[in-house]
This record gives C-alpha cells, structure tokens and sequence, in this order.
C-alpha cells in the first residue's frame, strides 16, 4: 500500500474515533510539504473545522496526536495554521523500498495489441573494427530508453543498422589478404572484431608509408607537399587495390564476397560477446550490404 493511502485510511479512523463521524477519501487531502516546513506529506485540516467545532491549530494537533499514536508511518508532525505536517518514520520509507525491490514488475505497465509500435535503433557499428566508447554510449542510452518505452506500456523493437559494405571494410579484408597470413580469431586468440580492426590499423600503416614514399619522389620533381600529397594518395597503389576490391564486391565476385562473408562473421562473433557482456540486445538487425541499392 502507497504510504499516501496509509495515511488516508488513518486519518479517517482517526476522524472518527475523534468527532464520530464518518468521511469520504476524496475529502482527505494530502499533498507533499512545502520545502520550507519539516516533514514529508501535509493533511489540510480545514474540511473538519466543522465536525471538531474547534480552530485549525487544536484540530490539527488532535489529529496529528492521533496518528502519532496509532499510525506507525507517522514519527512526527508539527502544526502550521490549518496544515498538519507529518514526518514519515525511517522504517516505513525502508518497508516501501524492500516491497519495490521484491516486485519484479513494480512499476512497469503491459503492451496490449491497441498499444503504439515504438521503434529504437542503437549501436550501429562498422564492421572494420571493434566498438568504440562511442558505441558504448550508444549501446547503453538506446538499451535504457528501449527499457523505459517499453516499461511505459509500449510495444518496442530495438533495431540495429549494421554498415558492412563500404571502402572501410574492404581496407580490412584487403589487408588480412595480404599481411595475415591465414590468420583467425581461433589461431590468434583474438576476438573477432578486434582482429579485423588490427588489419584495418594494418592497412593505414601501409598506406601512409606508401604515401609518404610517393611524396618524396613527387617533392622531388618540385611539387609543393601538398601538391605531393594530393598526387600521391591518389596513385597509391593499395588504395586502388582497395577500389577494385570494392568494385568486386558489388559486381557479386565469389572469392571476394566469401573473404567479406568470413571477416563479417568474425566480427559478429565478437561483437555478440561484447554486446552480452553489456546486457544489450536487438530484435531486428538490419545489414546496409542488403539495403544500400534502394
């Protein structure tokens, strides 16, 4: 029973043992004190002046006597004009936080077929690499608000766009192919996702280096550096392997969509663990590789 109505009932019994007479809920008023006044809920005395025949302080102090002794949620009270301030006794307060903490469902109100379809997309990773704090942000705030939709009475589907297509991922398969050495998940020891975002690292390392090589031979010839650069990162070799990768991968080549198939898959692996690990989960994931066309 909430506390409010705990008082309520009492106070009514207590009416009644004080003037005899008899009265309705809705004429209890309770509210919550005023921050300047000690206590924690306030009863408005003026609807009883009448059947106590007696001015709002003593009325007030009658009742107030009364539920101090016969209601143990009251500890104290103390008496503004018409206004009864009650203290709300310690045990009482711990009494309603054990009662919350037993009821698994506390709170919480069921979907029915005519309650509003919310939806709410979270995480969103890319393939190529682990999940970031950024993720991880992502991943708790999308999991806490699906929570509290859903705990509003909402019908929820928690979604994830997952982007596994794209030059990003192709720099990492493109890497594996050629420093990995037929490396896996299983022979490294390494997550999944955490694997394929060192080849995605790999990938950068060489191809700053390469830059930086072509650099030198442009600056050479007199360009400016930022002239070289320019130049240089687009003749770069692992690059436009990159590109032709990419090119492959949407023309459907076998070979290049099995190496994407198995690198993805190392990935989800370990980002399923990591989203366990987080107490996250999804209803619906959708991939771009099968949406990007429209």
């Amino acid at each position: 029973m909430k506390i409010e109505d705990k008082i309520v009932a009492s106070v009514i019994s207590g009416l009644k043992a004080l003037y005899g007479q008899e009265v309705p809920e809705k004429m209890v008023q309770i509210q919550k004190t005023k921050k300047e006044f000690e206590g924690h809920l306030t009863l408005v005395v003026f609807p009883f002046l009448k059947m106590s025949r007696k001015g709002p302080e003593q009325t007030a102090q009658e009742i107030g006597e009364y539920l101090k002794a016969n209601e143990p949620a009251v500890a104290t009270f103390n008496v503004i004009k018409g206004f009864l301030n009650l203290t709300i006794a310690s045990a009482t307060w711990i009494q309603l936080l054990n009662e919350i903490q037993a009821d698994e469902q506390y709170g919480l109100v069921k979907a029915t077929e005519t309650s509003p379809l919310v939806m709410i997309e979270y995480s969103s990773p890319n393939t190529n690499k682990p999940l970031h704090l950024g993720h991880v942000r992502n991943n708790l705030l999308g999991n806490a608000l699906a929570n509290i939709v859903a705990a509003n009475g909402n019908k929820v589907v928690k979604t994830n766009i997952v982007n596994d297509r794209g030059i990003h991922i192709c720099k990492s398969m493109l890497a594996w192919k050629k420093y990995g050495n037929g490396e896996t998940p299983e022979t490294s020891g390494k997550k999944g996702d955490h694997l394929v975002g060192d080849y995605y690292v790999s990938f950068d390392k060489h191809y700053k280096a390469e830059v930086k090589e072509l650099m030198a031979g442009y600056t050479a010839q007199g360009m400016n550096d930022e002239e070289a650069k320019a130049k240089a990162e687009a003749a770069s070799p692992l690059m436009q392997e990159a590109r032709e990768m990419l090119v492959k991968w949407e023309a459907g080549d076998p070979e290049v969509r099995g190496l994407w198939e198995m690198m993805n898959n190392w990935v989800y692996a370990g980002f399923d663990e990591t989203y366990k690990k987080m107490g996250v989960s999804f209803d619906k994931i959708y991939y771009e590789s099968n949406t990007y066309l429209e």
